[in-house]
């Protein structure tokens, strides 16, 4: 029984080791395009939010 077990775990410990790496398609043009744009999208929001965050008074 303890033979066993150290097998398994042997075996879990090899199979974390040499898990397989996930590959990633490359992008097309068109997905590159919507990724840019999303991202572009997402940093305008973000600077937005924070100038609305800021009081009314204080103007830089």
């Amino acid at each position: 029984m303890l033979r066993d077990q150290s097998s398994d775990r042997a075996r879990r410990e090899a199979n974390k080791a040499f898990k397989p790496v996930k590959t990633q398609k490359p992008m097309n043009d068109y997905a590159k395009d919507q990724h840019s744009f999303n991202e572009n999208r997402e940093r305008l929001k973000a600077e937005r939010l924070a100038r609305e965050a800021k009081p009314k008074g204080h103007s830089e």
